[in-house]
């Protein structure tokens, strides 16, 4: 159905390579999802299938995209903010936010009407003076996805459409991916999503610092493709490392028999010249290499970082919470004490970051903790015209040991010196990790603190922050992290907070009783 040919993607303006000679064939049936680390060119080739001139502003390319005349939806990673101070009516009725009004777009309201309750979004955000600005984060993503299954496309591509997602979207999103006939290549960190859905793996590597790519088609699940690769890894590290330790032996064996002959009879030439056949003809042997993989991430916090057991760290009591004059919730109380790790789930819109802004108020000013916080948006708290190496860099550490930290985070020489502005999501969140991993934090704030990263670092980041001794308070959607990461669970609603237990937290089942 789509036909990609020798394609190569090339950033600017340092010519690193993101493709190299790729070509695929899309065919009925296929959920084919494409992983790899932060930067490594996914949504940049998500956006050269769609349409080449959303890259060619940093991004030269060559090869061919045959559509075969099929209509393609895209679904891009963020909303345009152009978006934000129209109507969600207007979005649904024009094709840009520069365009009039399509009338004829009225003629699905109907079909509109029912895929907004499919996302669990209430028909009243239609009223013409519902602004796109205030809709939540995953409110957007609902927004997107409805407009974009609304225009009836014969292959989709998504890019992140799991970002801030409730639990019951994400399971909506799972059962639509398995049952749709549409062919669809995405790109997601969401891991349960992927191993529940995706039918063939791309997988984008970065290689040599950078400095080359590679690229991987398996026409397998996510599951099986990870474990297939580890085992292949393994067994070609394994094999490359005998072969070298019997080239070594053999090496040295012969090194002693020709000193043996040399010593005991000097001119037995015939003798000398075929232990020289010998020892050439290992010379030419064809060794197994290591495996050529992008290597993992490589951080922990310090063992010595943690907060007494029982110590408060959040004694929060509001009447409401509001935002804009508008209640959110009311009587929302939370207790923590360290070490605990607790998670705050609910649905999309309930206001969970504007509860989590409000707990980065009361413990900001605290001093007896030492606090490390990720927003859901990160440009709250970075400076965008700041460079990445100038966030990190603190009187205790000297910059070759802040650029070598940035290098097992996989960042390259380039990276450490652009400027925040010009970093990923994932890059952006890798950067705040770090920072509290240098200031040696004891209580986190995390809001969404995995939905960025790539679904093979995120294994890492849990077994991280499982093993982190401080506290932390977070809001997450990902039932890996939710699972594994975190031990206490609340389901945050108009009620305020309740706690549930962990299992009900990864389903996001709602509590029978709202009572306290």
């Amino acid at each position: 159905m789509l036909e990609l040919n020798n394609v190569y993607l090339t950033l600017k303006p340092d010519n690193r390579p993101l493709v190299k000679n790729f070509s695929y064939v899309l065919s009925q049936g296929d959920k084919t999802a494409i992983i790899g680390e932060e930067g490594n060119g996914k949504s940049t080739l998500l956006k050269f299938i769609y349409d080449s001139s959303l890259v060619e502003g940093y991004c030269t390319f060559q090869g061919e995209v045959i559509t075969n005349h099929y209509k393609i939806g895209y679904l891009q990673q963020f909303l345009d903010p152009k978006w934000n101070q129209d109507s969600v009516l207007n979005y649904f009725l024009k094709n840009s936010p520069e365009e009039e009004i399509d009338y004829e777009k009225y003629n699905l309201f109907g079909e509109l009407l029912k895929m907004l309750a499919k996302m669990g979004l209430s028909e009243d955000i239609l009223e013409e003076n519902y602004l796109i600005s205030y809709l939540s984060g995953g409110e957007k993503v609902k927004l997107q996805l409805c407009k974009l299954l609304l225009e009836k496309n014969d292959i989709l591509l998504l890019d992140e459409p799991t970002n801030d997602l409730d639990i019951d979207t994400l399971s909506w999103l799972e059962n639509f991916i398995l049952d749709t006939k549409q062919p669809i290549i995405f790109v997601s960190h969401d891991e349960t999503l992927l191993e529940n859905t995706a039918n063939t793996i791309i997988h984008l590597e970065q290689l040599k610092k950078k400095s080359d790519s590679s690229y991987v088609i398996a026409k397998m699940g996510y599951k099986e493709y990870v474990e297939t690769r580890l085992r292949k890894i393994e067994n070609q590290n394994q094999q490359a490392g005998n072969e070298l330790r019997n080239y070594k032996s053999e090496i040295q064996t012969l090194k002693q028999i020709k000193n043996k002959v040399q010593l005991a009879n000097p001119g037995r030439t015939n003798r000398m010249n075929s232990l020289l056949a010998q020892e050439k003809k290992l010379d030419e042997r064809t060794l197994t290499h290591k495996a050529d993989v992008e290597e993992a991430i490589n951080i922990k916090f310090h063992p010595d970082v943690s907060i007494p057991n029982g110590k408060m760290v959040l004694d929060l009591e509001l009447n409401d919470l509001k935002v804009d004059n508008k209640v959110l919730a009311k009587d929302v109380s939370l207790f923590v004490q360290g070490p605990e790790h607790i998670v705050i789930v609910g649905q999309n819109g309930a206001g969970k970051t504007t509860l989590i802004k409000s707990i980065y108020d009361v413990l900001k000013i605290r001093n007896d903790i030492r606090l490390g916080y990720m927003p859901q948006n990160y440009d709250d708290i970075l400076n965008s015209n700041q460079k990445a190496i100038d966030f990190l860099q603190t009187e205790k550490f000297s910059e070759s040991y802040i650029r070598s930290f940035m290098g097992n985070m996989k960042f390259t020489s380039d990276e450490m010196f652009s400027l925040i502005k010009e970093l990923s999501g994932g890059q952006k969140a890798k950067l705040l990790l770090m920072k509290m991993i240098l200031d040696d934090c004891n209580v986190l704030l995390l809001d969404e603190p995995t939905r960025n990263l790539s679904p093979l670092s995120n294994p890492i980041i849990r077994d991280i922050l499982t093993n982190y001794h401080g506290a932390i308070i977070s809001v997450s959607h990902d039932r890996k992290y939710i699972n594994e990461v975190c031990q206490t669970a609340y389901w945050f609603d108009e009620c305020g907070l309740i706690q549930i237990n962990i299992d009900d937290a990864v389903k996001g089942k709602k509590p029978k009783t709202l009572s306290k």
